[in-house]
């Protein structure tokens, strides 16, 4: 017998999704603006410091440093996937975003969050290499050696969110193109597919590797 018994739904294809989760009265919504606007400008703020006085100070130029910087680069970008959209929705009147735009937001937002999370394990073995073997530390934490440490800290946040988008994207959707949250992510997505056992395991599955990646 189907999963969902003898329930009937439409399968339709949607161009636009409504972000729920920002709506409310006006001073909700203008609460929510600024808070949401102080918090982007601290992180915006702070993040730009902390790349300008690395890249400037060329005593930090060492591999902590060289991690923290691409740290603050990861956490910049991530925020910028989520706030702009969100403080444009809190004051329009329309919630709507596009199929296309919100599998981009959701790409971007998995790929900056999985990159984040390889990259503080490639952080911590940095410390390790230096505590455990400081006069082996110039040598095996050379320059390529880092360079090589972030291209597979991308490559492997790159994987993970083609997995996460194209499986939740590519799953049928139902009659409700509601999603509930101020931003496109896998939970509230990957709510409103209706799909087959097999096809709903699998959109699960890679959201629950990227939690264990991370």
């Amino acid at each position: 017998m189907s999963p969902h018994g003898n329930r009937n739904f439409s399968m339709v294809t949607f161009q636009e999704f409504l972000l729920a989760g920002s709506e409310g009265g006006l001073q909700t919504q203008v609460l929510l603006f600024a808070l949401f606007l102080a918090l982007y400008m601290v992180a915006v703020l702070g993040n730009l410091t902390m790349m300008v006085v690395i890249t400037l100070d060329a005593r930090l130029h060492s591999p902590m440093y060289f991690f923290l910087k691409n740290l603050s680069f990861l956490d910049l970008c991530y925020s910028s996937v989520i706030a702009p959209k969100a403080l444009a929705t809190f004051l329009s009147s329309s919630k709507l975003i596009t199929f296309t735009g919100c599998a981009i937001r959701l790409f971007f937002f998995s790929l900056m969050g999985t990159t984040q999370g390889v990259l503080l394990a490639a952080m911590a073995y940095d410390r390790f290499v230096a505590i455990c073997s400081p006069l082996r530390y110039p040598i095996s934490m050379r320059p390529s050696v880092c360079a090589r440490l972030m291209l597979g800290t991308y490559c492997g946040g790159c994987l993970n969110s083609i997995l996460q988008a194209s499986f939740t994207f590519s799953l049928p959707f139902c009659s409700s193109n509601h999603i509930d949250h101020f931003f496109c992510d896998v939970p509230p997505c990957s709510g409103l597919p209706v799909a087959t056992q097999p096809s709903m395991s699998c959109s699960r599955l890679a959201s629950v590797g990227s939690s264990l990646w991370v």
